[in-house]
């Protein structure tokens, strides 16, 4: 990814749990993971699926929800392992409008025990099943930077699709924050040239052997089975990844992940502005780390003639939004 240089800051969060919540903050301290039910109407979910299906239909490369032959590459905008899409969508105004659900933030503002937060600038998910031209392989990964031992972020994904066992969708390693250290405190072999770019990005991946440590020590892999508005939350320590949709259900999920602003510094809050005004992604992190991405979509070995910088529909710019972006003040 090109990217401009990156602001230094303070990297772990000065922020230490209690002992007992009696909600389900404990299991999240206990498991570095949960599935919080129901955070947004099955009718609000719907609409943000649809939204998803037209934002699609804007490229007018062909494709149609009902139309299993258009769901090919040639028909959709360029995406990211199959159906991780950018192309301004970041700053689409349903997109602002899902962070800004009053659960979503609210789960958030109960995690961190502030209502003063900042909202990541992250991608939507649209998975089609049984995709012919999709060459699918699973990716175990953790979205934090081996280097760093502490808790950095907690990220969240927003579903908004049923996802049963055979429906494409998030798969984790509940508990496997825990031994985080313990795992990179040993020499590890395998470590390839993919995870030093990507350290910038606060990224690992791991591989078979890394894999099986884990369930050496009793962790295992489980696809999450959610609901329309189901939101779920994890530890960026969190070995995760995703499994291929072979149902019949598209699947429609977003990426959201919000930190207190206090954690942000002035440059890096700078930075999102500039980022939230030239309608620009950044990585799964909402606080540091921001960097502008000028990556743009390659079809066929040239630049996609769909490509674009901005959003078909612009975001409202109302209080809440201007605040989780990090350009009004609280």
């Amino acid at each position: 990814m090109s990217t401009t240089t990156a602001v230094k800051e303070q990297i772990e969060v000065d922020f230490t749990p209690k002992e007992h919540y009696g909600d389900w903050r404990d299991e999240f301290q206990r498991e570095g993971c949960i599935i919080l039910r129901n955070v947004i109407s099955p009718e609000r979910a719907k609409y943000y699926a649809d939204k998803q299906i037209e934002w699609l239909k804007n490229f007018e490369l062909g494709f149609d929800e009902k139309d299993e032959s258009t769901w090919t590459a040639e028909h959709l905008p360029v995406s990211f392992r199959g159906g991780r899409y950018f192309y301004g969508v970041t700053h689409e105004k349903s997109v602002w409008e899902a962070r800004t659900e009053p659960g979503v933030i609210d789960a958030f503002a109960k995690l961190w025990e502030t209502e003063e937060l900042l909202c990541s600038f992250d991608g939507i998910k649209i998975d089609l099943p049984r995709r012919k031209d999709v060459k699918w392989t699973p990716w175990p990964h953790c979205d934090h930077n081996p280097d760093i031992k502490g808790l950095t972020c907690v990220q969240g994904m927003l579903n908004f699709a049923p996802s049963g066992p055979k429906d494409g969708g998030l798969i984790w390693m509940k508990g496997s924050a825990k031994v985080f250290n313990e795992f990179f405190a040993e020499k590890r072999k395998n470590e390839d040239a993919d995870n030093h770019q990507h350290k910038h990005q606060e990224f690992f991946k791991f591989h078979d052997d890394h894999v099986k440590w884990f369930e050496e020590r009793g962790y295992e892999f489980t696809k999450l089975e959610l609901g329309p508005g189901d939101l779920a939350l994890w530890d960026s320590r969190t070995v995760h990844h995703s499994c291929f949709a072979e149902g019949d259900q598209i699947r429609h999920a977003q990426y959201i992940c919000m930190m207190p602003k206090r954690f942000a510094t002035e440059e890096a809050l700078k930075m999102k502005k500039y980022c939230f005004e030239h309608y620009m992604p950044n990585t799964h992190l909402p606080h540091r780390n921001i960097f502008p991405a000028t990556d743009k979509p390659i079809r066929d070995g040239a630049l996609c003639p769909k490509d674009r910088s901005e959003p078909f529909e612009k975001p409202v710019l109302t209080d809440a939004v201007l605040k989780l972006a990090g350009v009004k003040p609280y």
